[in-house]
Order: C-alpha cells, then structure tokens, then sequence
C-alpha cells in the first residue's frame, strides 16, 4: 500500500525534521537545570502555551484515531469536541487554573501531595506515568504505521526512527523544545489537512451530496438516514446511532467524566498552562486553545465521515486494509484519504501534517512523564533534595534527560500493544477511563470540600481504578479478537462498540472513587489546618483580584462566554 512520493514530497518531510531538531539544538544552551528544563521557566506567553496546550492534544488520538473515528461513529464523534472537551476546558480556565498556578506546584500530583498527602500523590504518580508511556506509545505506533505504509519502510526500523527523532529534540531542549515545536506542529497539520477536506468534499458533491451518499449505509444498518450526520438526534437509544451510546452515558460519561477528567487533571495537558508566565497567562492558555479546538472535528472528523461514503461506493476504488484483529483497519483512514486526494508536493505537506502531529503526542507525553518521574519519584523517593539549589538543578537535569531516554524504550513496548487494537482511539480512551476519571473525583473533591481528607482521597482513588479494571475485565465490546479490549476475567456483558464500554468504565471508576471519598472522609479526620489549605481549596482562597478594567477579550470571563457561545451554535446546527 505504499504511497507514491516524488522528491518534493521527501524534501518537505526532510525540511521539517531539521527544524524541529533544529529548534531543540537552540535550545540546549538554555537548559542549565531541572526548571528548565521540565518546566519551561515558567515563562511562556499565554498564547505560545495555549496553541501548545491544544497541538499536544492534537496527536495521533486526534488525527489518526479521530479521522478512523469519524469513519466508524460518523459526527457523533463531534461529541469528543463540544461536550467532550469544551465545557471541561472553560471550567479548568476559570476555577481550577488559580489553585493549580497558584499552589506553586510543579505537577499534578504534586498538588495531590499539597492538598493531601504523599501517598495520595506516590499513587497518581505511578498511574500516570504508566499512562503517559502508553499513551506516548500510540502515538509512536501510529508514526511507525504512517512511515510503513507511506515511505515502505519496515514497521520495527520505523518504530525505532521516530522515537529517535522525538528523543533528539526533547533530550536538547526539555519542555521549551517541546512547546515551540508544538506550536509550529499546530500550524503545519491545519495547513496540510485543509486542502484534503476541501478535494473530498467537492467530490461527493458537498454537505447536502455526504448526506445523501451515506443515508442508504445508515439505512442498512439499522439507522434512521441521517444518523451519521448529527450528533443528538437519535441518542434517546444506545441502539439507534452508531457510537452505541445514549444520551446519559454521552452526557455523564463523556461530557463530565472522561471530559473533565481528561482536561482539568491530566498532566500531559495541565503542564503547558502551568508554563505560562504568570497566573493570568495560564488561565487564558485552556481557552486560546478551545477557540480552535471547536473547529478541528472540520479538518478531521469530516474526512473520516466522507471516507465511509467513499468505502460504500465501489466506483471510488477506496477500501481499507483489514486489521490484525479482523475488520477494517480504520487507523488508516487518513492515510488512505492523503493518497486518494493529494497531488506531489501537496501530498508531502499532508504526510508531514501527520508526521507533526505523532511527533506532538509522543513529544507531550515523554515530557509529561519526565517531570513527574523527577519530581514525583525520583525526588521524592529516591534522592530527595540536599539543600544546595545549584547542584540539585543539575542533578534533576540529569536524572530528567536520562528519564527522556527510558521513556522513549517504555514507549516502544507500548507501541506493540497499540498495534492490537483496530482503533487507537479506543484504546486511548481506554486508558483514560481506568486512570483520569477517578483522579478527577478526587481532585474535584480536594478543591470545592475542605473537609476531604488525604486517607479518604488515597483509598477513593485506588478503589476506583481497580473496579474500573474489574468492569473492564467483566466486560467486552461486540466482535472483540482480543484480551485487550476487555473480557480478561469473564464476559459478563457485552457493549455494541468499544466507546460504550469505554463511557461505561468512566462513569463506574468516577462514582465509586466519589462514593469511597466522601463515605471515608466522614470516617477519617482533617490533618491539615485551614491555613496550610487556603489557596488549594476554593473557599479558602481570596478571590481574584478585580479584571473589569481590562478589555472583555482579555478577561478570562469574557473568552469563556465567547468560546460557550460558539460551542452552542455548533452544537444546534449539527444537532
């Protein structure tokens, strides 16, 4: 299946990871110690930091797994976008920025350790650094799966290529290297997909001509016609829209759970606002990057969508190649649309939008794993600090470039288990569900109840990790080849598609880790004083200082409205 390059196409691709090399090179002579070098300085404009914050989001989950997505569950997949990420990155902007900038910490857990305790941090640490490889990973064999079916190339020899290149540029320049080249990565994916979205629309005649293509697909399989072409319509019912999801497990799962789960509490993303250069800055950088965000499901949700049109109309000539688990394998969606639509030279831009967007994913993830196994392990298990401020630097800088390099081999292991699913997205979300989902609940509860305790957040947060594993392993998606998906331990019940029992984990890890909280909190006693809480719990913390003097665009209140309001609109025009 490989796709045919001329020596512009190369050119590009090769132009591109000079620079990115390039960026991290210029930045080596900043890294002078672990600050940084894992936290970027502090020193981020808040619009750098924000198109970084959404461009870290935008990997292989988005393009590859969303694209593949849009092709499986049509625009229902909009809902990971409007209610799956939009209302949850307004509340991290206005409510839980201020105490996260504000406590001074460096990490996610390391606020848990201020909030609670060291143990509620030890054990988010190790969660989540097991997610960031794994989630690296995915994005590393999504980048390896691109090279093999583009360039040709062997999939191990890409494998090991493209882990070279993100561990060049993010061993040099650290965080810094990884925000600049997330930036330039956001532009060059809006510039390579757009003409694709363009040459596949006008060929199957439009909007209005999608619709009428894909209303005898929706008809044979059991839908009402335009069911892949909206998003509520038809989610009174699991089985009457594709995602096999109803309203409430969209609403509850997604839109509270997994959403504000993934966005308020996950590290990968929290850390580019915590490298804003003030507490300002990093309350505007989630809403910069939604204003965006609500526009890429055009650039690669559509796409997929037209794909599925394309799939069912035999005089297109386009078809998927099968997957390793049996059907089609939609993480080549993308691929096989860039090689249907683009000519030479602007084929090579698409390529490398694609390759930019891997390298974004793995890049966030390796970084987000390196500072939280320097400062959320290695510190604080293994050589704490001596005292002296000079040599300790150094010496984090060390050990956070030499966790670089073994998360990069970690990310390689996990990369072979990516390859077992037909769906990186699925198993992204996964993977969410079992880490981010009950870590929300106890982060939710630490900022808006003083009275939860450090024993109660601890147990709460290990309780629902481990009966989200036991749903997991109770259950499994229709068709499933493989352990991965579920059914480990026995086959209790079965979901239509993967995503249900995904929504499904979510709500069960988020109730019972809420559940065990609050029914020990009562049971267990306050250690902390209001004193060492105030900043770290909402009624504690003095309000902000007044904003209304400054330009509604530059008031947080303000860019929230803006984003909620367009959010709105798209959300009743697909209805």
């Amino acid at each position: 299946m490989k796709v045919d390059l001329s020596w512009i196409d190369y050119l590009i691709m090769i132009i591109y990871f000079l620079f990115v090399l390039g960026i991290g090179w210029f930045l080596r002579k900043f890294m002078k110690n672990a600050n940084a070098f894992l936290e970027a300085g502090r020193s981020m404009p808040a619009w750098v930091a924000g198109l970084a914050f959404i461009s870290t989001n935008l990997g292989a989950l988005e393009v590859m797994g969303m694209t593949g997505s849009g092709m499986k569950y049509g625009m229902l997949t909009t809902h990971f976008y409007w209610i799956g990420a939009i209302p949850a990155m307004i509340f991290l902007a206005l409510f839980m920025m201020p105490f996260y900038y504000g406590s001074k910490a460096r990490s996610v857990p390391e606020f848990l350790k201020l909030r609670y305790d060291e143990k509620t941090r030890g054990l988010n640490a190790i969660l989540f650094a097991i997610m960031t490889v794994l989630a690296s990973g995915i994005s590393m064999f999504a980048l390896a799966l691109l090279m093999k079916n583009v360039l040709g190339w062997n999939f191990n020899l890409s494998l090991w290529i493209s882990a070279l290149i993100v561990l060049g540029y993010t061993y040099l320049g650290g965080l810094s290297s990884a925000i600049y080249n997330e930036v330039l990565q956001f532009f060059i994916i809006v510039i390579g997909l757009l003409p694709l979205v363009f040459l596949a629309l006008k060929d199957v005649g439009g909007w209005i001509g999608l619709k009428a293509q894909l209303a005898p697909i929706a008809t044979a399989r059991g839908f009402a016609p335009d069911a892949f072409t909206t998003t509520w319509k038809y989610a009174g019912e699991a089985g009457s829209n594709p995602l096999g999801v109803e309203w409430f497990g969209i609403l509850f799962g997604l839109g509270f759970v997994l959403s504000f789960g993934y966005w308020c509490t996950n590290f990968l993303i929290v850390q580019r606002a915590f490298a804003a250069e003030s507490k300002a800055a990093a309350r505007k950088v989630p809403l910069i990057g939604a204003l965006p965000k609500m526009f890429i499901p055009f650039l690669i949700i559509v796409p997929g969508i037209i794909a599925l049109a394309l799939s069912n109309d035999p005089g297109k000539g386009f078809t998927l190649p099968p997957s390793p688990g049996g059907g089609p394998d939609y993480n080549l969606t993308i691929i096989m649309l860039l090689k249907q639509y683009l000519p030479t030279g602007v084929l090579g831009l698409g390529i490398t939008a694609l390759l930019a967007s891997f390298m974004s994913g793995m890049a966030g993830n390796v970084s987000a794993f390196n500072t939280v196994w320097t400062y959320d392990i290695y510190q604080s298990y293994i050589r704490p600090r001596t005292g002296n401020e000079e040599a300790d630097g150094k010496h984090y800088l060390k050990v956070g470039r030499i966790a670089t390099v073994f998360g990069i081999l970690l990310s390689i292991g996990a990369a072979y288990i990516a390859s077992k699913f037909g769906n990186i997205m699925d198993f992204l979300q996964t993977i969410f569900s079992l880490i981010n989902a009950p870590l929300f609940a106890v982060i939710f509860l630490g900022m808006f109840w003083k009275r939860t305790t450090g024993h109660a957040a601890f147990t709460g947060l290990l309780a629902g990790f481990l009966l989200a594993l036991l749903h997991h392993g109770l259950t499994i998606p229709e068709g499933a080849t493989t352990l991965i998906k579920g059914g480990w331990i026995a086959t209790l019940h079965t979901y239509p598609v993967e995503m249900a029992q995904n929504f499904w984990t979510a709500i069960i890890a988020f109730t019972v880790s809420t559940s065990v909280t609050v029914g020990l909190t009562f049971m267990t006693k306050q250690k902390k004083s209001d004193e060492e809480l105030k900043g770290l719990v909402y009624s504690l913390t003095p309000r902000e200082l007044d904003d209304s003097h400054l330009p509604w665009y530059e008031r947080p209140v303000g860019l929230a409205i803006l984003v909620g309001v367009i959010c709105l609109v798209l959300t009743i025009m697909f209805w």
